[in-house]
């Protein structure tokens, strides 16, 4: 009886197995024939909550990732920015109708991302919306900042001083042990650390020169923005100084107009009461009563 069980059970796994194979290729045969919109939707549904969907690239993108291979085989030797410029040239010569199937697939996309974006959003409780309105306010905060860096570089901002340590690290950077940055700046702080006060007193002169060029600097850098129209630019420093000097003219000038007044008050009042006490006036007005 053993054979015979052993026998039957091997039968039944051989029959289990025969019936996994079926189902898996009955799943791929459905597969192939499902359009890929379907398994979006499926993707969106069976995604975590904590997962965003991604934005489709645009027309342009798709184009460029189609072209790269393209052009970066007709061009072995040429660097990656060039081949996005020659890219792009070729993007910029397409006619409306070339570029129309680009458009209609981002379009499309797009439709569905708005649907998965909806499903998504639903699912977040108020900490995650709250959370996600702090992320994305700080993603805004430093793409501004970065804008902004760029432009005063563009309008030649002068650099800001340097340090001290800044000045001894970048003299001896190259001969400074280690292989690694982070080794050789390990170095340089420890030797700073052991210099003696006249060997940094060297340094610090230095740095102090460096201010006194980054104020020169920066005053006719300031009038040269106020004089293009650029006076947002300006530090928030520079402007509180020039308001408060302002302010403080205005008020000087008030209070000697201010004392002036009183003093041309005094004086007239002055003068009438020498002109009572006098005996040439009293004369004058007794005269007068006797007139009348």
């Amino acid at each position: 009886m053993a054979p015979f069980s052993l026998m039957a059970a091997s039968v039944s796994c051989l029959a289990k197995s025969f019936t996994i194979f079926s189902c898996t290729s009955a799943l791929a045969r459905c597969t192939t024939v499902l359009p890929g919109t379907y398994f979006n939707l499926v993707r969106c549904l069976t995604s975590p909550a904590s997962v965003p969907p991604k934005r489709p690239p645009n027309a342009y993108i798709r184009y460029v990732v189609q072209q790269k291979p393209v052009v970066t085989r007709q061009n072995p030797d040429v660097k990656i920015i060039e081949i996005i410029g020659k890219i792009a040239q070729q993007w910029r010569s397409l006619s409306p109708q070339q570029k129309q199937p680009f458009e209609e697939a981002y379009q499309r996309d797009r439709e569905q991302f708005q649907l998965d974006l909806k499903h998504y959003q639903a699912k977040l409780t108020p900490a995650e919306i709250q959370q996600q309105a702090l992320e994305k306010r700080q993603r805004l905060a430093k793409r501004k900042a970065t804008r902004k860096k760029r432009e005063l570089s563009s309008l030649g901002k002068p650099k800001r001083p340097r340090s001290p340590f800044n000045i001894f690290m970048s003299e001896h950077f190259v001969e400074a042990r280690g292989t690694t940055v982070t080794d050789k700046m390990k170095s340089l702080l420890d030797d700073w650390k052991n210099l003696f006060s006249h060997q940094r007193q060297v340094y610090t002169q230095l740095a102090e020169d460096d201010k006194i060029r980054y104020k020169n600097e920066m005053q006719s850098w300031e009038e040269h923005m106020v004089e293009i129209g650029r006076s947002d630019l300006i530090r928030e420093q520079s402007t509180k100084k020039a308001s408060a000097k302002t302010a403080e003219t205005t008020v000087n000038v008030k209070k000697k107009a201010k004392a002036k007044a009183v003093k041309a008050k005094g004086k007239s009042k002055a003068t009438g009461k020498m002109m009572k006490s006098s005996p040439k006036a009293k004369a004058v007005s007794v005269t007068a009563t006797k007139r009348k």
